[in-house]
């Protein structure tokens, strides 16, 4: 099983098929620091995309304000995502789940790897540092917990052209409390000081997890049939997806990251930088009493892209339309960029950030513990999302 995930984060995670690897050892102009290190280090291959179409928002802001925002003309193209994804599969077959799986006995080790993408970009403009390392656990974490994998280390990339040390205790103290949260190890990162790279103050993140889980407890989505039900997760907001469009509906409302949310008592700033909401506990504990036959992460490609990725062929998703709660916050998105709601739902979580795809007895069980759940959709006979 292998990863794919295509909009704001392209990402191709491939089992390894050969031996551990020793990390080589290299020499640059750039200083690196390894905060600590394992011997081996899994074979995983990653592949991204995250585009900022530009750093201006005054240019950003320029075009037909008539006009409908898209991804797409925000810098993103998800097409062209899924082509590069069709072109390595010829060369990987195999890709496509949310993890990257390596068998370990009578278990699988599973992987994933992420970043925040241009969320990085608010947390410049906001001053908010001390909780997007929360975000980058999370994009990892929630990944492999799609397989039913318990996290159990993490570890971290952290780059910028001049270290400012009181600016990254923040920024890994986020990574901390997200280690925390998923109940995993921190278990060593990488520091690297590249001069001249990144604009001054600013930095990039990555970050690699690693789980977890029995052969025979695997989610695999092999089991998932016509009548199951869709139980949606809420998210905190819009999470680590989609901001190269939230910028440029931003720098199109003509408001700022301090102006408050539109009927709310929030800024925009604080809602859009809204930590993801790490799922790993509440996920593991409904995993482990059944009836969960397949989890999507809901990300970049929002539901119309990543619901189907954990179905068997010729099955697919209805969603009910109004069956939860949209947060203010995606419908400021959506009237300030006149974007269009089948584009919404492929570039938004819009209010739910993991999808369980459960029997009914399970849908059931869930529903009525307490902790906040909806009844999204079903599985039909078919191909993709279709709304009603």
């Amino acid at each position: 099983m292998n990863t794919t995930t295509v909009g704001a984060h392209l990402e191709i995670s491939k089992c390894a098929i050969g031996p551990y690897c020793q990390k080589p050892n290299t020499s640059s102009a750039s200083a690196s620091t390894s905060r600590r290190h394992t011997p081996l280090s899994l074979n995983l291959r990653k592949i991204e995309t995250k585009k900022c179409s530009t750093n201006n928002f005054a240019c950003l802001a320029s075009g037909n304000h008539g006009e409908g925002l898209t991804y797409k003309e925000a810098g993103v193209d998800i097409d062209a995502g899924s082509e590069l994804v069709r072109r390595i599969a010829k060369m990987a077959p195999g890709i496509g789940g949310f993890g990257g799986l390596f068998p370990l006995g009578d278990s699988y080790l599973v992987a994933g790897t992420d970043g925040v993408g241009t969320k990085l970009k608010l947390a410049f403009e906001t001053g908010i540092h001390d909780t997007i390392g929360i975000d980058l656990v999370a994009m990892s974490v929630n990944d492999i917990i799609t397989s039913g994998a318990k996290p159990l280390f993490f570890l971290d990339y952290y780059a910028t052209s001049h270290l400012d040390v009181d600016l990254a205790e923040k920024v890994i103290k986020g990574i901390v409390d997200g280690c925390q949260q998923s109940d995993c190890a921190l278990l060593g990162g990488e520091t690297a000081e590249m001069p001249d790279f990144y604009a001054n103050g600013e930095y990039d993140l990555s970050g690699f997890a690693v789980g977890i889980v029995k052969k025979e407890s695997v989610i695999n989505g092999k089991n998932i049939s016509v009548g199951d039900v869709l139980i949606g997760l809420p998210s905190s907001g819009v999470h680590s997806n989609g901001f190269s469009l939230v910028r440029r509906v931003l720098a199109r409302s003509g408001l700022s990251l301090e102006d408050k949310l539109p009927g709310e008592s929030v800024t925009l700033g604080e809602a859009l930088m809204a930590p993801t909401v790490i799922y790993v506990k509440q996920v593991l504990s409904i995993i482990s009493k059944g009836g969960i036959n397949g989890i999507a992460h809901i990300t970049g490609g929002g539901f119309t892209d990543n619901i189907p990725r954990v179905f068997p062929q010729g099955l697919g998703a209805r969603i009910y339309n109004n069956s939860w709660p949209v947060l203010p916050v995606f419908k400021w998105i959506q009237k300030a960029g006149n974007i269009e709601d089948a584009e919404m739902k492929r570039t938004f979580n819009m209010g739910i950030g993991m999808v369980l795809v459960a029997s009914k007895e399970a849908a059931e069980r869930i529903l009525s513990e307490g902790e906040t759940a909806y009844r999204i959709g079903e599985v039909i006979n078919g191909d993709g999302v279709t709304y009603q």
